[in-house]
């Protein structure tokens, strides 16, 4: 397990389907043919099969990750399972509902120095850290809100207030969301070229490293022909 989020998030991985091999078998199978073994054959097949792009046989292996995350990371991972539904089955997505349980109220709140500013040339993306006054007044002003939320809906269910609706009292965004994701090889390898990616949002750098961390060693000749190994 990797802890994210100031301790409060996490990735883990639950389990896996396949090997390095197994993309190699798959090809070959367009050849009523079979590889029994990994050597060297086998990696400069796979590697010509990333090199020109033949990208189906990655979806015959998967993991299984449980993930807990900011609702707003949480949101933005979601749309690699709506962009790639139509593409294949092998993803799989479920999460914690507030309509029906009333789990504990966790909150990703930064630390004084870890808010970013807003970029002078860009619409979305974030620049320098602010300073140190501003980072330490945004993180009171963000738990003082957080604690009256709570109150809110925690009195809200008191006075016999459906969870489903009590929910709207608490502030969203930073919503520590529980989730599992099952995923193929193929779409896995998708989300970590564009999450990994310097211009992406760094909550979700972070949590596209923790992902590849766990994940790099089950298919560790599939990762360095798509050129995501760690870097040491």
């Amino acid at each position: 397990m990797i802890e994210l989020y100031n301790g409060k998030g996490y990735v883990k991985l639950i389990d896996h389907m396949g090997d390095d091999l197994s993309f190699c078998k798959a090809a070959r199978a367009s050849f009523a043919k079979d590889a029994s073994e990994w050597n060297d054959k086998e990696a400069k097949l796979l590697k010509f099969l990333v090199k020109n792009e033949h990208f189906s046989v990655f979806r015959h292996a998967a993991v299984t990750l449980q993930i807990k995350a900011p609702l707003m990371v949480a949101r933005q991972h979601w749309k690699y399972i709506v962009g790639s539904a139509h593409l294949e089955d092998q993803n799989g997505w479920n999460e914690t509902s507030r309509r029906y349980v009333s789990v504990d109220n966790e909150f990703y709140i930064p630390e004084h120095n870890q808010w970013r500013s807003k970029p002078d040339n860009a619409k979305q993306g974030s620049g320098d850290p602010v300073d140190n006054l501003t980072g330490r007044t945004a993180t009171y002003l963000l738990e003082e809100h957080v604690e009256k939320s709570i109150r809110l809906f925690e009195s809200a269910l008191e006075e016999g207030i459906a969870t489903e609706q009590a929910r709207l009292f608490l502030p969203a965004f930073g919503l520590m969301q529980y989730y599992q994701w099952t995923v193929s090889v193929a779409n896995l390898v998708h989300f970590l070229e564009e999450r990994l990616a310097h211009d992406a949002q760094l909550e979700m750098q972070q949590l596209a490293v923790g992902v590849r961390d766990l994940t790099e060693p089950l298919y560790p000749a599939t990762f360095r022909a798509f050129g995501l190994v760690k870097e040491s």
